[in-house]
C-alpha cells in the first residue's frame, strides 16, 4: 500500500520539528536515508541559494552517498540544524569511515534553507542544532512507509507562497516499470500562486480540475 508520499521509496523517513509560539513559526524538515546512505544528487538554482554540503554530490567528488538530507527554516543561520542531525547519526556509527575505529565517521547530510525570519515576530527565532536533531528523531520514530504531515510543518513552518500560506507537499507514483518516484518540497515563493484573471490555484489548472464556461 502506498501512502502518496517520499516515504513510498523503500527506507526512506521523514521527520519535522515545528517551532511556534513566542515569536517563533519556523522549523526543521529531515529526509533519513536507509542504513549504508542513499545515492544523490543536486542542482542548485536561484539568485541567493543557502546550502551547506552540496557540493559533497557533484558526481566527481569522493562522496557516493548521503545519510540524511535537511531541509530547514531560518534562511542561513537555520543551516544549523544540520549539526544536530550530524550528531545524531555519529552517535550510531552512521557516515563515511575515515579510519580503522568504527566510530570515527563523518556523516553527509546536504542541507538547503528557506527564508521566513521574522514571519513569527522574532527575527532571532530560528532553527538550530537542537530542531534539527528532533526532526531526526522524528524520521527515525516512524515506522517504514509511514505518511508524512504535510502543510505548516516542519520547514514549511514559517513559508509563503506570494500571499498566501506555503508549506511541506509530498508525492508519489509508481511507473510502469514499478520503479516509485516520489518528491518532497518546501514551498517558499516570491509570486503568485494564483490565476490573477480568475484566482484559482495554478495547480488546479495544470492538473485539468478546473472547468470554465464557454465563452461566445
Amino acid at each position: 500500500m502506498t501512502v502518496d508520499a517520499l516515504t513510498d521509496v523503500a527506507g526512506v523517513r521523514v521527520g519535522h520539528a515545528t517551532r511556534t509560539g513566542n515569536g517563533r513559526l519556523t522549523g526543521t524538515t529531515v529526509v533519513l536515508a536507509p542504513e549504508g546512505g542513499a545515492v544523490a544528487a543536486v542542482d542548485v538554482r536561484g539568485g541567493g541559494p543557502g546550502t551547506k554540503e552540496t557540493d559533497a554530490l557533484d558526481p566527481r567528488n569522493m562522496v557516493q552517498r548521503i545519510d540524511a538530507i535537511v531541509l530547514t527554516g531560518g534562511s542561513a543561520y537555520g543551516l544549523d540544524a544540520a549539526s544536530g542531525v550530524m550528531a545524531w547519526l555519529e552517535e550510531r556509527g552512521r557516515g563515511v569511515p575515515v579510519g580503522t575505529d568504527p566510530a570515527h565517521v563523518v556523516p553527509v547530510v546536504p542541507a538547503a534553507c528557506v527564508f521566513d525570519l521574522g514571519r513569527g515576530g522574532d527575527f532571532r527565532a530560528r532553527p538550530d542544532a537542537a530542531t534539527g536533531r528532533a526532526a531526526v528523531e522524528a524520521a527515525a520514530a516512524t515506522a517504514p512507509g509511514a505518511p508524512v504531515p504535510q502543510g505548516c510543518v516542519g520547514a514549511g513552518t514559517g513559508a509563503v507562497a506570494g500571499r498566501l500560506k506555503g508549506g511541506v507537499g509530498t508525492a508519489s507514483t509508481v511507473l510502469g516499470s514499478g520503479i516509485t518516484v516520489a518528491a518532497l518540497v518546501v514551498a517558499n515563493a516570491a509570486g503568485s500562486v494564483l490565476d490573477p484573471e480568475t484566482g484559482v490555484l495554478y495547480g488546479e489548472l495544470y492538473e485539468g480540475r478546473v472547468a470554465y464556461p464557454e465563452q461566445h
